[in-house]
């Protein structure tokens, strides 16, 4: 199930990279670490590390083609 959500930041947020960058695109993946190792070989820039949070998910930033940063989001599998 997929969701869209807006998720205001404040103004002064380094949080997406450039200071001229006002938002960021979040994808929702698999297997994250797969992804970022064949995006690092088709010459993407990989932001950072993937970070792991507990109950929510591993995380990692990318620089798309005009350099803005885009989100990498691998949410926690939900047991029922």
């Amino acid at each position: 199930m997929g969701r869209t959500v807006w998720s205001p930041f404040p103004t002064e947020t380094d949080y997406f990279g450039d200071s001229g960058q006002q938002m960021m695109v979040n994808y929702r993946v698999n297997d994250i670490e797969q992804l970022v190792n064949d995006l690092r070989a088709k010459g993407v820039t990989i932001v950072d590390k993937i970070e792991n949070y507990e109950g929510i998910g591993k995380f990692v930033h990318i620089l798309n083609a005009e350099g803005n940063r885009v989100e990498l989001w691998e949410p926690v599998e939900e047991h029922d």
